[in-house]
């Protein structure tokens, strides 16, 4: 399941070198129609369209036609140039055709490089939830850099920057706190950004390397995600699709509540916790209403079990306690909290 992670900000050297080596016959780039752009002009080019709405079968049927046409062997290479989209259904529609063709991850986005390009899950959205259909395939290689974060709209470097604080809430509380000073509105400092993506990736690579199929530990990597997909989910279901990483924000919120309620997750850092996501990320407009729905998706959940809502939780920053059962009463306890928090 071991991954080579090349960080760097010589992109087009890092990749010459992994594309001189090796015995394959073909090289395809898979790209959604902003990150083509970013191909070299003479790469054997597959280009699908963007947004999470079209990480779907069809799209994944689209690439598979593709690679038969142009002739994709199990000795080609697949080079994924994009964000989390392209990454995780690039990376299955390769790691199944002719049972498994080798692919590198090239993440354009600041979500990409430490959630979707590392840790070996692959997959696409099936009948309204996410990656519901998938498989554990890791890239041979990811290429992470900082190079292409310029010309992100601040909105996904909000997505991304979600992912980065819960890898800091599952490993250091220094790095947490250091994070809630973050300014969205800086000018991006690359080598200081570059560095910061090596810390927060490792913290994923350790859990991974440890447990990497997801039997045990690598559940702590859904803190914020139970919640976090059943609002995404649900905001799909609505026609009114959320960046991920807005979605995990909100969850983790939700999920520090439940923390406190049950683990007496200090609540000093939910406040923290809080107030960061208040101040940068805007509002989901779900109602009441939405409790229903919402804890059906979150039953549904691929870690959730039984019927039972499950959750990784704090019982502090850096302790994280995987399998915890959420009573419903409390998950919509947690949900009152985070609608009064960001004033909805």
């Amino acid at each position: 399941m071991g991954q080579n992670l090349i960080f760097t900000n010589d992109v087009t050297a890092a990749i010459e070198r992994l594309t001189a080596t090796g015995d394959h016959n073909l090289t395809v780039w898979i790209a959604d129609v902003n990150t083509a752009r970013f191909a070299p002009a003479d790469a054997r080019l597959i280009t699908i369209p963007d947004g999470d709405d079209n990480k779907t079968l069809a799209t994944v049927t689209r690439v598979w036609d593709e690679m038969e046409h142009m002739g994709v062997t199990r000795h080609s290479l697949v080079i994924n140039l994009g964000g989390g989209m392209v990454c995780d259904l690039g990376g299955f529609a390769a790691a199944t055709f002719k049972r498994g063709v080798r692919f590198i991850n090239v993440p354009t986005t600041l979500l990409g490089a430490v959630d979707a390009a590392v840790g070996g899950k692959t997959g696409f959205n099936y009948n309204g939830l996410k990656n519901e259909i998938g498989a554990f395939a890791p890239a041979s290689d990811v290429i992470i850099s900082t190079r292409y974060f310029d010309t992100l709209p601040i909105e996904e470097m909000k997505s991304g920057f979600a992912e980065v604080l819960k890898h800091a809430m599952l490993s250091d509380r220094s790095e947490f706190l250091r994070l809630l000073d973050h300014d969205f509105n800086a000018p991006i400092d690359h080598d200081d950004l570059l560095e910061r993506l090596r810390r927060s990736v490792q913290v994923k690579v350790d859990i991974v390397a440890r447990d990497p199929n997801e039997q045990g530990e690598r559940k702590a990597l859904n803190l914020g995600h139970t919640v976090g997909h059943a609002f995404e989910s649900l905001a799909m279901q609505c026609g009114t699709p959320v960046p991920h990483g807005y979605a995990v924000a909100w969850g983790l919120v939700t999920e520090a509540v439940l923390s406190h309620l049950l683990l007496k997750f200090p609540s000093d850092d939910v406040h923290l916790l809080g107030n960061f996501v208040r101040d940068n990320y805007r509002d989901f407009p779900f109602t009441c209403d939405d409790y229903d729905e919402l804890l059906a998706l979150m039953r549904h959940d691929k870690k959730s079990r039984d019927g039972e809502i499950t959750c990784t939780l704090l019982a502090a920053i850096g302790d994280y306690r995987i399998d915890q059962t959420a009573p419903p009463d409390d998950v919509t306890a947690a949900l009152d909290i985070l609608r009064d928090h960001l004033g909805m």
